[in-house]
């Protein structure tokens, strides 16, 4: 039988580091919708150390969703639930919510910026209020990259899609503003990465 799991190498490395800014920021009981769940190794990783969390992976892909439901099956993790195919421009295949947390690893860099404006509307809907949107990946802040390899991953990422490229955090933090969100802090990560807690109103 074909195994349909699928590996990251940098889930491998950071999924340690972002539980622990998640354990710092979420409630110990919290429904947890991730987007962009990728290969599942995150919500994996996620949903075993804290089994009162309940966590709703998704993904537009259909190989990343055949990989998390491997992933899923493996582990046998009640509280991870079956895998959702989302697109965050399409309202419609949002789940209702509510949610006390949405997150958010290595997408806002790796889509157009309305994937981010969308984001953020649909978070500012569907968080209770108190509840926290978890965004991680590369910033510029004021306006300059962290690191030369942020400035050289940011030109790779434009000469792979013109639309893609890594944000300016202080624009991000201004889009989530308009949908009643404010930022409560960020938290230098590994490899020049940045993780970002928002909070809604």
């Amino acid at each position: 039988m074909t195994d349909l799991r699928r590996y990251s190498p940098a889930a491998a490395r950071n999924r340690q580091p972002i539980l622990e800014v998640l354990q710092a920021a979420l409630p110990e009981r919290a429904r947890v919708l991730e987007l962009a769940s990728g290969s599942g190794e995150h919500a994996v990783h996620c949903a075993t150390a804290m089994p009162q969390w309940v966590w709703q992976p998704s993904d537009p892909n259909a190989e990343a969703l055949a990989s998390i439901a491997a992933w899923r099956e493996q582990m046998g993790q009640a509280n991870l639930l079956e895998p959702m195919r989302l697109d965050a421009t399409d309202k419609e295949s949002w789940p209702a919510g509510p949610f006390e947390a949405i997150v958010v690893i290595n997408l806002v860099h790796i889509s157009p910026w309305g994937v981010s404006e969308a984001l953020m509307a649909r978070a500012g809907e569907r968080l209770v209020s108190g509840g926290v949107l978890y965004l991680y990946g590369p910033y510029r802040r004021a306006g300059e990259h962290t690191a030369p390899s942020n400035a050289a991953f940011d030109a790779d990422l434009r000469r792979r899609d013109p639309r893609w490229g890594v944000r300016d955090l202080e624009e991000v933090v201004a889009e989530a503003e308009r949908h009643g969100l404010r930022l409560e802090r960020t938290v230098e990560m590994p490899a020049n990465n940045l993780s970002v807690v928002l909070v809604r109103d």
